[in-house]
């Protein structure tokens, strides 16, 4: 068990790395003059990248999660790890909203401000505390 939760820790660090990354790259892009079609086109490349890797960074992530969830489903019953779950839900559905986002810029569709993109950030920053303090805390 010890094993499992290693490596499911490492890969939720690795995956959320990466969603920390990529809206830093989308401010970037958000803020590329229309005529700078080298940058725009760099940019592109690293995000589709990261992206990528995060995806399968994601998928061990989840598996691992959902072994460990199996091995005790006791602890299913408490209140915190039902607020956990629907955080990681929001983590997946904040990965995927990522992925909608690249196309936009992929499609040269993209209308929102390098701004909006710094606060989208930070999404994903306050999910993970918040699934960090619910795991080591059990607060309910």
């Amino acid at each position: 068990m010890l094993w499992i939760k290693a490596f499911h820790i490492v890969f939720v660090a690795s995956w959320f790395a990466g969603l920390f990354y990529l809206p830093r790259i989308f401010v970037n892009l958000a803020m590329v003059p229309a005529d700078s079609h080298a940058e725009r086109e760099r940019l592109l490349l690293m995000a589709r990248k990261l992206y990528r890797f995060a995806t399968l960074l994601m998928i061990p992530a989840l598996v691992l999660g959902g072994w460990m969830w199996a091995l005790n489903f006791a602890g299913f019953n408490q209140g915190w790890m039902h607020t956990k779950l629907l955080l990681v839900i929001g983590v997946i559905g904040y990965h995927h909203v990522c992925k909608a986002i690249l196309r936009s810029f992929e499609q040269s569709a993209n209308r929102r401000s390098h701004r909006w993109f710094r606060v989208f950030n930070e999404v994903a920053v306050l999910m993970f505390i918040a699934i960090v303090v619910l795991v080591v805390v059990k607060p309910f």
